[in-house]
């Protein structure tokens, strides 16, 4: 029976001094079935011309090129055409014994919930000696890499992760690491050393020291979720202290969270908002406040941030009212009690100290209603009195039941066609609303922000006062009136 085919990926960067003995000890590994496959991230030394030496004499050696983009660009680009089920990266100033690809293989196939098979190694170059790494832990991991870029795994794990993360310019191993084992997975450390990590003044990772503020940046906002459930919050400059630094920061900085329980699900990703929100998703809007669309489980989200209150406001709502983000959250599940339509709540979060309020986040559903009132500025649209009369009576539903929607404006006001032919209606942005009977006056008015024509102003008074048993002509009147 043929063994599982291993592409072993090596991105060269003008490594003309290392090259060599790091192929000689790739080809000489005793396992049956592996394939090289080298990508030259633009190199300008003679590193090129060795590989397609190297190529020329061994099929099982494949040799690609692109223009330079970094180690994890070249690592994914060399990985898309490989064909093997497990994948080994070799870094190109490195050496791997005869027997490592046999022992990892070995091991990785023994159980299905091992992901990752690394060596033990030792130092060569500029330092000797054995590179002694802690046993593998989840609780370390989200403190330190303890897994050499250098180890065994599935290219599926590769494909299910989105391959090595482009963005991070150092410590990339840390990071692919984090992506693969954080939501669980077995990773073996073989007995022997099967590995030479060659220390020299120049190489990459005694560069990338100076990045770590850079590093830990990224990992925050990629992984936010893994480092808050395994150190209680983000990681800290300080990364071994970032436990106990969390701690005295959920003291002082007490965080408040709701999560509507249909979609608890969601709860770790409502945690890390403040964290994740500016990193993360699509901008739809960004002024006073701000919007973001996210897809999570394959649901699209839309969160809204609220900028932080001037110095005021911040007692007030810490002690003395609801923020916006709860508000807008109440309010969207008091609406749709009446029947009228807002995207789903679904959670929502503030920050802040125990005197002073911070920001605030409200997480709904995207609607699917894909037109706003403002649409109609610029667009004729075929069923045009059948939408009026659907805002108009969505309006006198939300009137009749006493609510005021005190920014009832152009943007808030979304429609769209259902599967049903009818037309949709939702209302959106709800922090700002006031209780209690709407006269006939007070609703009309409630239409001042609305352009339109003298044509659409009396389909929306005529629909309004047939929905709520008003004189048609006085509701117009009060429209035009209020409009003008």
């Amino acid at each position: 029976m043929e063994k599982a085919l291993v592409s072993v990926i090596i991105p060269v960067y003008n490594m003309e001094k290392f090259l060599r003995e790091t192929l000689d000890s790739v080809l000489a590994s005793d396992y049956p079935n592996f394939e090289v496959v080298l990508m030259d991230d633009g190199s300008s030394d003679t590193s090129p011309r060795i590989a397609q030496e190297y190529a020329s004499k061994d099929k099982r050696m494949k040799v690609h090129a692109q223009p330079n983009a970094g180690p994890c660009a070249a690592r994914n680009h060399a990985i898309s055409l490989a064909r093997g089920t497990y994948i080994l990266p070799v870094d190109a100033d490195n050496r791997i014994t005869p027997t490592f690809i046999s022992h990892a293989v070995a091991e990785i196939e023994k159980d299905p919930e091992v992901k990752v098979v690394c060596p033990r190694a030792e130092f060569i170059g500029d330092r000797s000696g054995e590179w002694k790494l802690p046993p593998f832990s989840l609780r370390l991991l989200a403190r330190r890499n303890m897994i050499d870029t250098c180890a065994l795994y599935r290219k599926a794990d590769w494909e299910r992760i989105g391959g090595y993360c482009e963005e991070i310019i150092a410590r990339e191993d840390w990071e692919f690491w984090i992506s693969m084992l954080k939501d669980g997975g077995k990773v073996v450390r073989l007995p022997q050393v099967e590995l030479y990590y060659r220390v020299r003044a120049g190489s990459k990772r005694i560069q990338d020291r100076s990045l770590k503020p850079h590093v830990t940046k990224v990992l925050n906002i990629r992984h936010a979720e893994f480092f808050r459930r395994e150190l209680g919050g983000p990681l800290r400059s300080v990364r071994s202290w970032s436990r106990f630094i969390n701690r005295l920061d959920r003291f002082f900085h007490p965080y408040c969270m709701t999560v509507a329980p249909q979609y608890a699900w969601i709860r770790d990703f409502v945690s890390v908002l403040p964290i994740v929100f500016s990193g993360r998703g699509t901008e739809i809007y960004k002024g006073r406040n701000e919007l973001r669309e996210f897809e999570l489980n394959g649901q699209k989200m839309v969160v809204k941030s609220y900028r932080i209150p001037h110095l005021l406001n911040r007692v007030v709502y810490r002690f003395f009212r609801e923020s916006k983000a709860k508000r807008s959250f109440r309010y969207a599940q008091m609406l749709r009690k009446i029947g009228v339509g807002t995207p789903a709540p679904v959670a929502y979060c503030s920050t802040g100290s125990w005197l002073l309020f911070g920001h605030s986040y409200f997480v709904s559903l995207k609607s699917e209603c894909p037109n706003t009132y403002r649409d109609f500025g610029g667009c004729t649209f075929e069923r045009q009195e059948d939408i009026l009369r659907a805002i108009a009576a969505t309006t006198a539903v939300l009137h009749e039941n006493g609510f005021l929607h005190k920014d009832y404006s152009a943007g808030n006001i979304l429609f769209g066609e259902n599967a049903d032919g009818g037309i949709d209606v939702e209302i959106i942005d709800l922090n700002r609303m006031s209780f209690g009977k709407v006269s006939m006056e007070a609703g009309c008015k409630n239409f001042e922000r609305l352009p339109g024509t003298h044509e659409m102003f009396e389909v929306l008074a005529d629909e309004y006062a047939k929905r709520r048993g008003f004189d048609r002509q006085k509701c117009l009147e009060l429209i035009e009136k209020y409009h003008h």
